[in-house]
């Protein structure tokens, strides 16, 4: 079997790229952290003091021997940097969402399938732990056949602090921030919804943009609701699943990303969740129901699935575990969202081809 090792540059050294995507990257096999763009040279070489760091972009493009680009800056640039790595010649992995606009991803999907190079977004909350235990649930049938879905993203963060996702930025505010990740574990799950509903809120004093979001998802015989907030103290169901035999419930996010930023790196025993899921199915009929409870223990999560996958399609060819139609979705997804809110009406998805039409009638 075919082995070599990928030199992998990294664009920006935020906390994404500091938090997940630098550890995960040099802890994957097949793949080494080479470079790094940031204008803050002291910050990456106290953690990877192996590492060469570059102050520009263009730096890192003239270097033949980086294969795989990440890009981890503010949403804005991921488009016009994703843009210029494929004119490189360079695969591209770009921290989600993969843009700020539709139009902008189908460019960059259009320019990465002609080069025959990767484009991939680094949806990373596929490998959460409830997510995984969830997914295996409804794979085994447990629940019957799945009703509604309630899936949150709730934190409690009153100040309004001086960064760039709580500014009038392009792609800025809650529902780019947290939007992509519950959009796309819903289309994992379900796949494309047939219509769209959105709302979004600035709720805490000072807020400059949106800081809640709730999005309905129709499917057929189904609604998925999607929630993120930064205002709930009291914690609420990460997932709410109910279905004609049963219900599942968990709380708590995937512990994965605060150990990540303690400094813990992936080993044998990463991503085990201690907290169980409660799961209540009918053991009887449906005319006479016998409803019993269970601890559904957690499916470990695992973060490293996503760059091992991504070495593993650059060497062996296999998919890719998050592929360029996937993530055009996500951007269909935020921006038929967007237009739902300002029309105010429900947007309804097309089936074939990605495009918008709205729902007939007023709000509802």
């Amino acid at each position: 079997m075919k082995t070599q090792t990928l030199n992998v540059g990294l664009v920006g050294y935020g906390m994404a790229a500091k938090t997940f995507h630098a550890p995960l990257i040099q802890a994957a096999p097949w793949l080494e952290l080479a470079a790094v763009v940031s204008s803050s040279p002291d910050r990456v070489q106290a953690d990877w003091p192996e590492v060469e760091v570059v102050g520009k972009l263009n730096e890192l493009l003239e270097r033949r021997h980086i294969d795989l680009v990440v890009i981890a800056t503010p949403n804005e640039f991921h488009f016009p940097m994703a843009k210029a790595a494929l004119a490189a010649g360079k695969h591209v992995v770009i921290d989600k969402p993969m843009t700020v606009s539709l139009s902008e991803a189908r460019q960059l999907r259009v320019q990465a399938d002609r080069s025959e190079l990767l484009l991939s977004v680094f949806h990373n909350r596929r490998w959460d732990s409830d997510f995984l235990t969830l997914r295996k649930l409804l794979d085994d049938g447990r629940l019957g056949r799945v009703v509604s879905l309630t899936s949150r993203f709730d934190r409690y963060r009153p100040a309004v602090k001086p960064r760039w996702r709580e500014s009038h930025t392009p792609g800025g505010g809650i529902w780019y921030d947290l939007g992509p990740h519950l959009l796309d574990q819903a289309r994992e799950l379900f796949g494309m919804p047939r219509a769209i509903l959105l709302e979004l809120a600035s709720a805490r004093d000072g807020a400059e943009v949106d800081d809640d979001f709730l999005a309905i998802l129709e499917y057929e015989r189904m609604r998925v609701t999607l929630q993120a907030s930064t205002l709930v103290a009291e914690p609420s169901p990460r997932f709410a699943v109910h279905g004609t035999e049963g219900s599942f419930t968990i709380f708590g996010l995937d512990p994965q990303e605060d150990w990540l930023k303690e400094g813990q790196t992936p080993s044998d025993d990463w991503g085990i969740d201690p907290e169980p899921g409660h799961l209540i199915v009918n053991e009887g009929s449906a005319e006479a129901p016998t409803l019993t409870r269970y601890e559904q223990p957690s499916v470990p999560g695992n973060y490293m699935a996503f760059y091992t996958g991504i070495a593993e399609t650059l060497i062996h060819g296999d998919p890719a575990p998050v592929t360029g139609e996937a993530a055009v979705d996500i951007m269909v997804l935020l921006e038929a969202g967007l237009d739902s809110y300002r029309q105010g009406r429900w947007v309804r998805l097309k089936e074939g081809n990605g495009a918008l039409r709205r729902l007939h009638g007023a709000r509802h």
